[in-house]
């Protein structure tokens, strides 16, 4: 059980504000643990989905913390991500799971006011997607 608190811990943080690789520690737990590949990719998924969705919260509230020294975002990877997101749409968190990319996308939906249910199932198609491929790869 305690893996299981772990891997959430680090998938959860991965999507937020401290760079974190959760894919390693998922890989070492597939490769090296008995818990069942299942549990493992549900964990991850939900650790990290809701990860994204403290940066979407954050981005709805861009405009009260964005001059705070410790906002997750510089201000040009969010104009970046906030341009990528208004000239594509929602369907750029389909992109939510690329490293570098991924959490300021999702900043920029809580910016663009994205609805939480929208929100919530895209980022998740993109997390359960990357997760599932690295356990089908590894096992």
């Amino acid at each position: 059980m305690s893996a299981l608190i772990s891997l959430f811990a680090v998938a959860f943080v991965a999507a937020t504000i401290f760079p974190m690789q959760s894919e390693l520690v998922l890989s070492g737990m597939l490769l090296t643990t008995a818990i069942h590949p299942v549990w493992l990719v549900a964990t991850a998924s939900v650790g990290n989905v809701l990860g994204a969705v403290v940066n979407w919260w954050l981005g709805r509230k861009a405009e009260t913390f964005k001059d705070k020294r410790w906002f997750p975002v510089k201000p040009a990877a969010l104009e970046k991500a906030q341009g990528f997101y208004q000239r594509y749409g929602r369907w750029t968190l389909l992109l939510s799971w690329v490293p570098f990319i991924g959490d300021p996308l999702t900043v920029a939906a809580g910016l663009m006011r994205e609805g939480l249910p929208v929100f919530l199932m895209l980022v998740t198609i993109a997390k359960v997607g990357r997760y599932s491929f690295l356990a089908w790869f590894l096992t």
